[in-house]
């Protein structure tokens, strides 16, 4: 049989699955992979079960159901005061991955080069390596994770097509300030760059901060894609609801890519989701204080432990650094960590194409309930 060559030759199963893998050999408690361990709202879950009884069980539209996009379009403009099309700027995909695939396959070309700030989701890299662009990684320094953006625009070339940023920030949990917002745009601006930007997590932010997205600067969305992500914002990340907005012309570039990826994304969530969010517009206005009661409720039980940290300002990740506990690399920590305390995180040192010398910082997530969070607590507090 003929053989070929991967065209993803350094890439392996994510961590997130191998992680939950041993999680799951170990019995671990799993604070690794980004999922809550309770549900969505049941109002949501059962509008999901009257559009299936209903017959809503075929193919939706291309660019999602109309009730959703219109329910899109209101959030956006009572957000962020962002005034989006209903029909050209909005597109329903099957999750932010998928947004964000099908957006770096609408324009990259090859030999095109995108800036990524490590640590990074670990789906850009690979996604830019498919459509034969290059990416030029940049590295995020603890403990702030603060972007240079002196340091970026000395990594701009005439190559440099596409920047990828994502606030809030998985998994340092950092969040943009305003001021990032301009120094972007002045960057995106000077060199005609376009701006990818991730907000899956943008309901997450806490001590009364304001998220600050891309769409909030009326220039810079101009030139951007903005990722969000339903799963996130409603407790369901298997239903792998998101979207993505853009203007027009770069909307039609993205779809042109979504309409071969997945067509269309489920039908009966989507109705549910509209349903529920122009019932509910509340509900991403509580989530802020929701997940700070887990942040600071888990920050406290760990308190008396040998892990030291700053408390997340977004996002529900909380990095710890356990070299009171351990000097190894943070790899073997994550494992030693399963087999010793039954306890599942994540290393930081994945999520770098070049992890700084002597990383020692994993992230759990605390999207879980009051008592996984104890029990993990009072196991990792023995170390």
């Amino acid at each position: 049989m003929r053989q070929f060559d991967s065209k993803l030759p350094r890439t392996g199963t994510t961590i997130f699955t191998q992680m939950s893998e041993l999680a799951a050999k170990h019995q671990a408690i799993n604070l690794s992979q980004g999922f809550p361990d309770f549900d969505g709202p049941s109002e949501l879950l059962n509008r999901v079960d009257h559009y299936i009884q209903q017959g809503a069980n075929q193919y939706a539209p291309m660019t999602g159901v109309p009730t959703l996009r219109q329910a899109i379009q209101s959030k956006l403009s009572r957000c962020y005061n962002h005034q989006a099309d209903v029909d050209t700027d909005i597109t329903v995909t099957s999750g932010a991955t998928e947004a964000l695939f099908a957006t770096i396959s609408a324009f990259v070309q090859q030999g095109d080069e995108v800036i990524v700030f490590d640590p990074a989701y670990d789906s850009y890299d690979p996604a830019i390596r498919l459509n034969g662009g290059i990416p030029v990684h940049i590295a995020l320094l603890p403990p702030s994770f603060a972007i240079d953006w002196q340091t970026v625009a000395n990594a701009v070339t005439e190559k440099t097509k596409i920047i990828i940023v994502n606030s809030p920030h998985n998994p340092t949990g950092t969040v943009f300030s305003s001021n990032d917002l301009d120094a972007l745009y002045e960057l995106a601006e000077q060199h005609d760059l376009l701006v990818l930007s991730d907000e899956v997590y943008e309901h997450i932010v806490f001590e009364g901060a304001e998220h600050q997205s891309v769409l909030r600067h009326k220039a810079l969305a101009k030139r951007s894609v903005v990722v969000s992500s339903f799963g996130k914002t409603y407790h369901t990340t298997g239903w792998k609801i998101g979207y993505c907005v853009a203007p027009a012309a770069l909307m039609a570039e993205v779809r042109k890519v979504h309409q071969y990826l997945t067509f269309s994304s489920s039908t009966p969530m989507q109705l549910a989701l509209a349903d529920y969010l122009a019932a509910h517009p509340e509900h991403d206005e509580i989530l802020p204080s929701f997940y700070q009661q887990k942040r600071d409720f888990f920050n406290k039980a760990m308190s008396s432990s040998r892990f030291t940290f700053t408390p997340s300002p977004g996002t529900y990740f909380q990095l710890m650094d356990y070299s009171a506990i351990q000097d190894i690399p943070d790899s073997e920590f994550a494992l030693w960590l399963i087999e010793t305390a039954g306890v599942a995180a994540i290393p930081i040192s994945v999520f770098y194409q070049t992890p700084p010398e002597d990383l020692r910082l994993v992230r759990f997530c605390f999207a879980k309930q009051t008592s996984t969070l104890s029990d993990a607590a009072k196991q990792l507090i023995t170390l």
